[in-house]
């Protein structure tokens, strides 16, 4: 428990220390006008609660993440603590400050429009075509878990195309409305829902006195298929939300539009990655303890439920059972949200009118429903529509790292800090994209070397455009 406790006080010094650091080196302008204010048109643009932002931001990043890909990443061992710790406090919360400052800064811009801005227009046009089609795929993925779970635990003819058709009436409401009308009101409670269920894992951690293993015991690959799945880049993968995670950049922006004042950032987008990392943190001390006790071989929601109830009794697993129903769905309607934004940039239609609204939203939905019924009861076609998600989630951020890189360069700012984790993850998704079973399937060793090729290349390209830009401005 040594390890696992020092884990966890090592996130919240990330936020006290380094999350000040990040803050200092972007330079909030507490004296600014925000685009909740410059910009307020009711919908999308309005001041809101600090306290209801974050609490939104934190159940917008989080969905299944912290809890299934934190389960998931345990099966290797306490090597996944490490990637949570230094993935969370150097990486993803620096990923999700910067980016949601940035769009802060820029009116409430979203993803693709600060990639274009400084990755070039090029890039801009496949980002929004990339970001759109992840966020669509967050809303399947999250639309057929909740909807599966929801059929377990009701009447038999609730079934699952019911709970599917319950859950996407409710993602076409709240895509469609105001953020405070539906968003704004039932997230809080979802997310203090969340956090309670979290926080009960953690105290019986403690309870029970769990013994967990310590770092000095080696971080060996603990993996059922560690031969085909080793620690590097596979875990990176599978662990995003609670690390790192391109998915956070595009929700970002939603709350950007509703911050009040820049000095509220570091809270909302920097605290909210760390809460996630915590409670990525429990839940994957509390899934080591199960794989150690029952083994490998079931599903996410099953472990969840296991534990829940072993330590908490009915009602705390009914409870946890419902904070998974509602985490992804709260993660998917806002997903779908952010596919209408961007899409509404993309045609320069205003979103003030809810007829406009629909002329986006309704082919998103078609799309969304088509890759459903593709997928739906085929376990096979979920599990591929999972890996394709997992791996563009994490691609996404590494064109945003890029972008913070560039955006510190021109505006005289410390780039090493984004530069570093650029490179890295740049790493993880290129030996990913080689070495995975479901990918290339390439030998390891050869992955690793590509891998290593590509990321230097990029590196190259990094330097020889620095050093052009330099060269033009002391012309």
């Amino acid at each position: 428990m040594i390890t696992f406790c020092i884990a966890l006080l090592l996130l919240v010094l990330g936020y006290l220390l380094y999350g000040k650091l990040a803050e200092r080196v972007f330079k909030p302008d507490s004296k600014a006008q925000t685009p909740a204010y410059a910009k307020n048109d009711g919908v999308d643009y309005i001041p809101m609660p600090t306290w209801k932002i974050f609490m939104i931001q934190f159940l917008n990043i989080a969905g299944l993440g912290p809890i299934f890909g934190a389960i998931l990443g345990a099966q290797f061992g306490t090597a996944a603590y490490i990637w949570i710790v230094v993935g969370c406090i150097f990486i993803g919360a620096f990923h999700d400050y910067f980016s949601g400052m940035i769009s802060l800064r820029e009116g409430g811009a979203n993803l693709p429009e600060i990639i274009g801005k400084y990755l070039g227009s090029t890039t801009k046009t496949v980002m929004r075509v990339f970001t759109v089609i992840l966020l669509v795929l967050v809303g399947v993925v999250f639309v057929s878990q909740p909807a599966g779970i929801l059929e377990k635990i009701t009447p038999d003819w609730m079934n699952n195309t019911f709970w599917i058709v319950v859950i996407f009436i409710y993602y076409l409401v709240a895509t469609l409305l105001p953020i405070d009308k539906v968003i704004g009101k039932v997230y809080p409670l979802f997310a203090f829902a969340l956090i309670f269920m979290a926080v009960g894992v953690l105290f019986m951690l403690f309870w029970n006195g769990i013994q967990l293993p310590e770092i000095t015991d080696g971080i060996a690959n603990s993996h059922p298929n560690k031969d085909t799945t080793p620690i590097f880049p596979i875990m990176c993968i599978t662990i995003a939300c609670g690390a790192i995670s391109g998915f956070h950049a595009t929700q970002s922006p939603l709350m950007a539009r509703c911050l009040k004042n820049e000095n509220l950032g570091r809270k909302v987008f920097y605290g909210a990655m760390i809460l996630e990392g915590i409670i990525a943190m429990i839940w994957a001390a509390a899934a080591i303890w199960y794989y150690k006790e029952k083994g490998y071989g079931e599903s996410q929601a099953s472990i969840v439920y296991f534990i829940t109830e072993t330590w908490m009794g009915k009602v705390g697993s009914i409870l946890a059972m419902l904070g998974v129903v509602f985490a992804p769905i709260t993660s998917g309607d806002t997903a779908l949200r952010s596919a209408r934004l961007i899409l509404a940039d993309f045609f320069k239609m205003d979103q003030s009118k809810i007829s406009q609204r629909l002329m986006i939203s309704i082919p998103v939905f078609i799309a969304t429903a088509l890759i459903i019924v593709y997928s739906l009861g085929d376990a096979a076609g979920f599990n591929i529509i999972w890996r394709y998600f997992g791996w563009s989630n994490q691609a996404l951020s590494v064109f945003t790292l890029w972008s913070i890189t560039v955006y510190m360069v021109i505006n005289k700012k410390p780039w090493i800090m984004a530069f570093l984790p650029a490179l890295y993850m740049t790493q993880v998704c290129v030996t990913y994209l080689l070495l995975a079973p479901e990918c290339l399937n390439l030998d390891h060793t050869l992955s690793y070397i590509l891998g290593g090729v590509v990321t230097v290349a990029f590196a190259i390209g990094f330097f020889v455009w620095k050093n052009k830009r330099r060269n033009s401005l002391e012309k």
